[in-house]
């Protein structure tokens, strides 16, 4: 992904498209705060209910950037993903900046502070957080100063932190955590982050861009590394950043990129908590990537 310094930039082409956005479309504090929290109430709702004395996985997607197409494409996928490679149920939630998530057909619940926080506390009472695992996979534009883009223009310009990302973490009371950053610098979320209880993943160093992001691509490089390569080849989630380091790496050096860095946390307790989930669940069949059909 491109580096992205100060204020989250905004291309020509697609700023006219976002101020061509359905008439319903208002700023955030018009509306649509309100409108998130209920169709994450909906959402909740819908989700097969906790199974006690087995291991449940719980998954949370966050596409965060509305400007391009290629985050929203890669939480598609990981809902894909979790529902028939990791047979998760259908306990997926999904936060999407897009245009499309305005839309009547396939409406989402934008990709916010509030609503990721909103999101993460409706999850918290769903799960046993003695026995559950939340997958928190976020994908977006990052910042050298160590933010998450948040933004679909006209109505959302805002960034989301480390320390942000645990206190909802934490007030939701969500224990068992897998979270996966994808974004440029993501590694300087791991201090703030990591734990006994957390398996932490990130595209790239603390220092470094990650790449595959912008107008012509499907999947970012760790995007499909880690959700199409990786846990196709195996449903364990160290073993799919192994399988992803390796192709980042290979691409990254034909390209000519300097080196992104992939960084890997893996907390003291969780290990083995992944392996109980593992012992109960029947991994299924490799999920090939398909991209969603472009509007003319």
């Amino acid at each position: 992904m491109r580096p992205v310094r100060g204020r989250w930039r905004l291309p020509a082409l697609l700023l006219g498209a976002a101020l061509a956005l359905p008439a319903c479309a208002q700023p955030a504090d018009d509306g649509w705060d309100a409108r998130d929290r209920q169709m994450i109430d909906r959402a909740l709702a819908e989700l097969p209910t906790q199974r006690p004395g087995i291991t449940d996985l719980y998954v949370l997607g966050f596409a965060g950037d509305g400007q391009e197409d290629v985050f929203r494409n890669e939480v598609m996928h990981l809902r894909q993903v979790a529902a028939t490679r990791l047979g998760n149920g259908g306990r997926t939630l999904l936060l999407v900046n897009h245009p499309d998530s305005l839309g009547e057909d396939a409406p989402h619940p934008l990709a916010t502070r509030a609503s990721l926080r909103y999101a993460l506390a409706g999850l918290g009472r769903a799960m046993d957080a003695d026995e559950d695992i939340l997958l928190l996979f976020a994908t977006t534009h990052g910042s050298e100063d160590h933010e998450l883009a948040a933004v679909l223009p006209p109505m959302i310009d805002e960034g989301i932190t480390p320390a942000e990302l645990r206190e909802a973490l934490d007030d939701a009371g969500i224990r068992h955590r897998v979270l996966v950053v994808s974004a440029c610098f993501s590694g300087g979320f791991i201090r703030d982050l990591e734990g006994p209880d957390t398996l932490m993943i990130t595209a790239a160093s603390a220092d470094r861009p990650s790449f595959g992001c912008g107008a012509e691509a499907d999947l970012t490089y760790f995007g499909r590394a880690w959700l199409v390569d990786g846990l196709n080849a195996t449903h364990d989630f160290i073993g799919a950043y192994d399988v992803a380091t390796r192709g980042i790496a290979d691409r990254e050096r034909e390209a000519g990129f300097e080196a992104s860095l992939p960084q890997i946390s893996i907390g003291s307790h969780i290990s083995r908590r992944l392996q109980q989930w593992q012992a109960t669940m029947e991994p299924g069949p490799p999920v090939p990537f398909t991209a969603p059909p472009v509007d003319p």
